[in-house]
């Protein structure tokens, strides 16, 4: 039986949906809007979040009428839900700005759905696909900022002498700041950004920045890099270190990759669908590649849900799940500390 077996054959009642917005300034220097849905049905509520980035198309949600999305019913399964979604106007006011939104809302109602249906059975992920919650190990995702300094890491690092930490590097991250922050053996991800493509995190592949990365962190992990006929060598008996994660959207796209990954960051919302998503799971478990989730600025629910489903797939990965506080351009103090612990109680998606 498949993960996703486990789950298809719960019914689901959903009697009304609701949105809700929320937006926060971050440590990236943009302020976060996200929508959280939620769908209600026989006493209980499931949510989910939007973590579309652009604010337009939040915007364009919020003035949109209360009944925008029909999916008052009652369906005989879950795996009905998630076909009944096939045939929603996921954007019904407006055109989505970038193509990958699609999979950003969909993901939004169906862990809503996936959240609804365990609470109705009196279940909760974990224990319906046959898994345990356990304590999630975290690093912090943050950028140095421009002209880059390490004065958050080192704010962060005086709080806790254990964090550890998923960067950015730029091109102008020069010798003496990657000599600094490998001394004190804290990094754990190198994030390239190279397989973005109209972001404003956009980093052109960079040779030099490519080598000090590689050379400077021998013992961490490379995120999406842009392999040309320059930067592909560099990384000649270094694949193992090599970890994707913007191209990742089912096991079409990991097939798709130049060679078979040693890691993969598994964010949930860039799979659409629930089924998609478990079966990359299943996909990579079975070839032993190494997961970690990853955290798209979640302002609300969406953040207990990717805490939750690194708990009981991959809880000792470097995962970007980090508590949302971190995010904020000045955390406060007593930050929780990794690894966090699951509740004493659990019930749908709740981590």
């Amino acid at each position: 039986m498949t993960l996703f077996d486990r789950v298809a054959d719960h019914p689901l009642t959903v009697e009304s949906v609701s949105r809700d917005r929320f937006e926060s300034d971050t440590s990236s220097g943009f302020l976060r809007k996200t929508t959280v849905f939620s769908l209600s049905g026989d006493g209980e509520v499931g949510r989910g979040e939007d973590v579309t980035y652009d604010s337009e198309d939040h915007d364009a949600l919020a003035d949109a009428p209360d009944d925008v999305f029909d999916l008052q019913g009652t369906y005989d399964s879950f795996a009905a839900f998630s076909a009944a979604l096939d045939d929603v106007s996921l954007f019904p006011t407006k055109e989505r700005e970038r193509e990958t939104a699609a999979h950003y809302r969909r993901w939004a109602l169906e862990s809503a759905g996936l959240d609804l249906t365990l609470r109705q059975h009196g279940t909760d992920l974990a224990s319906a696909v046959g898994r345990e919650r356990d304590p999630v190990r975290f690093v912090v995702s943050t950028r140095l900022g421009d002209p880059p300094s390490a004065a958050r890491i080192e704010m962060l690092l005086d709080r806790d002498p254990d964090c550890e930490f998923k960067l950015d590097p730029t091109s102008a991250w020069d010798d003496d700041l990657v000599a600094m922050l490998a001394e004190r053996e804290c990094v754990q991800i190198l994030d390239l950004k190279g397989q973005y493509e109209g972001t404003e995190v956009d980093q052109a592949p960079d040779p030099a920045l490519y080598e000090r990365i590689i050379s400077g962190f021998p013992d961490a992990v490379v995120e999406d890099p842009a392999l040309t006929d320059e930067t592909r060598p560099l990384f000649d008996g270094e694949e193992s270190r090599v970890s994707w994660d913007a191209p990742i959207t089912g096991v079409e796209s990991v097939e798709a990759l130049p060679f078979e990954p040693s890691w993969l960051n598994i964010k949930p919302s860039r799979f659409g669908t629930v089924e998609s998503l478990f079966e990359t799971i299943e996909y990579a478990e079975a070839r032993g590649m190494s997961l970690y989730g990853g955290g798209q600025f979640e302002l609300d629910v969406g953040r207990d849900h990717i805490q939750l489903l690194a708990s009981v797939f991959y809880p000792d990965g470097p995962n970007d799940v980090a508590p949302g506080e971190y995010n904020l351009p000045e955390p406060p103090e007593g930050l929780s500390r990794s690894p966090l612990s699951p509740s004493a109680e659990a019930t749908g998606l709740a981590f």
